[in-house]
């Protein structure tokens, strides 16, 4: 029971976190101008959502309005757009030495309409002249807009940052690309994978629940998580170089798998054998499924992109996502292991009812994902 109590808080916080996505503006400065193509979803900020309060859209009691948005043709929410254009430039920052420009919106591109319960991700085009000069640009995007991650491309560099509580981007000069500093790297890369297991990643940390409920001795419990790790940080790499490519329209496969891991993990819990002991068996499975945990957060790296320092990013992203990991036994440990691990009534009342659970949500995530069945409130 107290098992399940725990995994409903947690999905009532980190399952609701994915509807709430941040924007993504890619920058381009020349001496002339400074154009932003930006994709975002624009329905919830009409609605009038601070974003900045909410991780699920459904939150807000302006809910019902963003659906009504959602419904819209493009045709028909593009002149709503444009209309509210001028209070949305406010709440932007674009300045030159101080001195604000005034950012102006160019082509729309909004998707048809789908399921209007699904976020919708439209693409504006904003541009502003610049001042005569040298001197670089920078963008800073209100907290109640939520996040914003800021990507600016040039020759052979390239500079990404993820701007939240209405903070703004390091100055980025007309040429070239603004720079970051190795300790600037490790910080943001060591938070945005943390962040990304807890709390936006549920899938992942039902994943590692399975994986400590296995057994709680420590070899178990370390064999596994090193398989899992070495598999993981194996297919971020590749993926994040290129040297895997998982198309857009294959995603789903990669998350159904994702999913799969999470029951066989889980049912394995339950009618493994009692005694525990690891066997390669179990550490094979468990790197395989890694293989596919790995292309998920390369999804994710790939909306931050990568800068310069290619291999920092990729190793203190690595130690954010393992910092997280790490922190979800270490909880289950501190809630479970110590007031019941030692009792003999252990395994009837947390193993099997906590794997049971567990395989419950990842059998659903299976069916949504391959389409068979529809969303659930607290499951999408």
């Amino acid at each position: 029971m107290l098992l399940a109590l725990g995994l409903s808080m947690v999905l009532c916080v980190a399952v609701a976190a994915h509807e709430v996505q941040p924007a993504v503006a890619d920058v381009a400065v020349t001496p002339e101008t400074v154009r932003i193509d930006m994709r975002l979803a624009v329905e919830p900020i009409l609605a009038g959502i601070d974003l900045s309060d909410v991780t699920d859209t459904d939150e807000s009691p302006l809910s019902g309005l963003v659906e009504r948005f959602r419904a819209m043709p493009p045709d028909a929410l593009e002149p709503v757009l444009r209309d509210a254009w001028p209070s949305l430039a406010a709440r932007m920052t674009l300045t030159v030495e101080g001195a604000p420009l005034a950012p102006e919106l160019g082509a729309v591109a909004i998707p048809p309409v789908g399921d209007v319960e699904l976020r919708r991700d439209s693409v504006l085009t904003v541009t502003a002249p610049l001042p005569p000069g040298e001197a670089p640009v920078v963008l800073g995007w209100d907290g109640g807009l939520g996040g914003l991650i800021v990507r600016q491309i040039g020759e052979g560099a390239s500079y990404e940052v993820f701007l939240t509580g209405g903070a703004v981007t390091e100055p980025m000069p007309r040429l070239g690309v603004a720079e970051q500093t190795l300790a600037q790297v490790a910080k943001r890369y060591t938070v945005s994978g943390f962040v990304h297991v807890i709390p936006d990643g549920l899938d992942h940390i039902l994943f590692v629940l399975g994986l400590f409920l296995y057994a709680l001795a420590w070899r178990p419990l370390l064999w596994q998580v090193t398989s899992f790790t070495v598999a993981h940080a194996t297919t971020l790499s590749l993926a994040t170089i290129g040297a895997i490519v998982v198309p857009e329209g294959r995603m789903w496969l990669v998350e159904t798998i994702i999913a799969v891991s999470i029951v066989w993990i889980a049912v394995e819990n339950v009618l493994g054998p009692k005694g525990r002991e690891i066997g390669w068996g179990r550490i094979g499975i468990v790197f395989l499924f890694g293989l596919a945990h790995g292309l998920g957060f390369a999804s994710v790296l790939s909306e931050f992109g990568i800068g310069a320092h290619v291999a920092a990013t990729l190793a203190f992203f690595t130690v954010g996502l393992e910092i997280g990991h790490l922190t979800v036994i270490a909880v289950a440990y501190l809630l479970l292991g110590i007031p019941f691990g030692h009792r003999p009534i252990y395994r009837a009342l947390v193993v099997v009812p906590g794997s049971l659970i567990i395989a419950g949500i990842g059998a659903y995530w299976v069916l949504n994902r391959i389409g068979w069945v529809g969303d659930l409130p607290l499951l999408t």
